[in-house]
């Protein structure tokens, strides 16, 4: 039902939208994402006020950020099995690995979309190849987690998307085979996948890297 704006109600909204305007018009620029700003405005036109997503997408890729604290891998085994989400043998044995390297740092995610590649070309190699054609680098393991963490399977649904694989270099579970971590969007799973080169992707998958941090 629409409602009538008068009075202070009215001053207020007006004034908001004045404050966005002169953050746009600042000589120095806008202080924050303007994609983001896009995409929250048109969610407000359309009456999306409980629909905050926490991603955008562009021609086929995703962009969000991802904070890490420090978190060690047995750390992030319990953390994600106290919030429910379910974690594999494997994904343990890899998470348990001398090779996962926690930081403390705020990273800047990209994930192609499968459908980017032909069926014929969609290989590890060749995604890792367009990404660095891109100027983005490899993210570090513990980005599956964290990714794990802020997205429910209905988010991953929604990015049209089965699962996310996290592009690290490929670390050995305890049997010496070389895994890749990964986010599904069935039963808040996070497994492991093939690392090799050659691995052939279904174009369902998306490919997590990370834009480089500049010093």
């Amino acid at each position: 039902m629409a409602k009538k704006v008068t009075g202070e109600m009215y001053y207020d909204l007006d004034g908001q939208l004045a404050e966005i305007k002169r953050q746009l018009r600042q000589r120095e620029g806008y202080p924050y994402d303007l994609e983001d700003l896009r995409d929250h405005l048109q969610e407000a036109i359309e009456g999306k006020f409980n629909s905050v997503r926490q991603w955008r997408e562009r021609d086929g890729v995703i962009y969000f950020s991802v904070t890490s604290d420090g978190t060690t891998g047995e750390g992030w085994i319990s953390r994600l099995e106290n919030k429910g989400f379910q974690v594999s043998d494997w994904a343990k044995s890899i998470l348990r690995s001398p090779d996962f390297k926690p930081t403390s740092v705020t990273t800047e995610i990209v994930v192609f979309k499968g459908r980017l590649f032909s069926d014929s070309n969609r290989t590890t190699k060749n995604i890792r190849a367009e990404a660095e054609r891109r100027n983005l680098a490899k993210p570090n393991a513990e980005t599956a987690c964290l990714i794990r963490e802020k997205f429910s399977d209905k988010e991953i649904e929604s990015m049209e998307l089965w699962w996310i694989v996290t592009m690290h270099d490929p670390i050995k579970d305890s049997d010496g085979d070389s895994y890749l971590l990964r986010v599904g969007r069935y039963d808040r799973w996070l497994r492991v996948c093939d690392g090799s080169p050659v691995y052939g992707w279904d174009h369902d998958f998306g490919f997590a890297f990370v834009v480089p941090q500049v010093s």
